[in-house]
């Protein structure tokens, strides 16, 4: 099969896609698939004659590693030829449209929003997760709360901030978490402990976004949940508990090695384990996923398990969540690939 892998993009979370995405690709070639490894914003300069002729490769990428810092952005933007605005690069399309099936290894931006999924809709292009309704509707954190809660999901209270409208810090319960609305890999989020520290975080979170969420902070044991499958064939792996040897699980504890233990199955009872593997495929249908996705919660001292977020196009780094909750139920990583592409090319024909 001809697989286009997309990664990279002009995201805050590039570096961790482009590592995701050369994994995928490797992955793939070592089930005989045919796989390149395409980056959405820079694209290819030139084109061949036969496009099919792009996919005739062998061999393995070599390893990319996520640097502790998050990419800077312009300097990225500035790097490209031709100086043009768009956010998908030359050829991309013309590739995608040309393969089997494109895997989409993107984290945050157009890749995670739902608005490169609705392109492809339009365009034709097959690719895999979710569609795009269910990825606009998770990446947006306030209106995932809103979501949860109506379906009877436990996630903690919340408020909107939003750029040029005041705040009000004096009334909102502290300690509280900072994030922005819309990010991913925990870029920009901050635990605040006090009014002040409010105030400053929320100045700080609007260099990221122009909306950020204000959550009551939630003290617990903090699991993942991956859930596999499309329609009313789904499956709840097992679930992953994560433990940051210092603060809290932030983007250098997410990507660095050793930083964090990640322990699976998790330390919790089995009826514990059942309620909250329940809870992620609850919200996988409420927030309309397909295909993948990994669910947080944070278990408190009483038994309450709060939803923190899902997440459409997880991690599949080296030191990544759901590839380990899989790899538990005998499910390797070039295995978890193909099913993701399996269950995805199911839908589409069902489309």
């Amino acid at each position: 099969m001809n697989i286009a892998v997309l990664a990279g993009g002009l995201s805050p979370e590039r570096d961790v896609s482009l590592s995701t995405g050369t994994m995928v690709t490797n992955a793939l070639r070592r089930k005989g698939h045919n796989a390149i490894l395409i980056d959405l914003f820079f694209g290819v300069d030139a084109l061949p004659d036969s496009i099919q002729d792009l996919f005739q490769v062998s061999g393995q990428l070599p390893p990319c590693s996520v640097p502790e810092a998050a990419p800077d952005l312009e300097a990225v933007r500035a790097s490209r030829k031709g100086g043009f605005s768009e956010q998908i690069g030359n050829g991309v399309l013309e590739i995608c449209r040309a393969a089997d099936v494109c895997f989409l290894a993107l984290h945050g931006g157009i890749g995670e929003n739902g608005s490169l999924q609705a392109f492809f809709d339009l365009c034709g292009v097959r690719y895999t997760g979710s569609p795009s309704i269910g990825c606009a509707l998770a990446m947006d954190k306030g209106v995932t709360k809103s979501l949860l809660r109506s379906e009877g999901i436990l996630t903690a209270d919340w408020a909107i901030a939003r750029r040029g409208i005041p705040f009000d810090t004096e009334h909102f319960p502290v300690p509280c978490v900072v994030k922005p609305n819309s990010g991913g890999s925990s870029i920009g989020v901050e635990i605040v402990r006090d009014r002040a520290e409010l105030k400053r975080a929320i100045e700080a979170g609007f260099a990221f976004e122009d909306e950020l969420i204000i959550e009551e902070y939630v003290s617990g044991i903090e699991l993942s949940a991956g859930v596999l499958g499309s329609g009313d064939e789904l499956t709840a792996l097992p679930l992953i508990e994560i433990v940051p040897k210092h603060g809290f699980y932030d983007y250098q504890h997410k990507y660095q090695k050793g930083w964090t233990d990640e322990i699976v199955p998790a330390r919790i009872s089995e009826e514990q384990t059942k309620m909250v593997q329940q809870a992620a495929i609850q919200a996988f249908r409420a927030l309309k996923l397909d295909v993948y996705a990994r669910v947080d919660f944070l278990l408190t001292k009483d038994g309450q398990a709060f939803c923190l977020e899902a997440n459409t196009l997880p991690g599949m780094t080296p030191t990544s969540l759901l590839p380990q909750e899989a790899e538990h139920v005998g499910l390797d990583y070039a295995s978890l690939c193909e099913t993701i592409v399996g269950f995805s090319l199911k839908r589409e024909q069902h489309a």
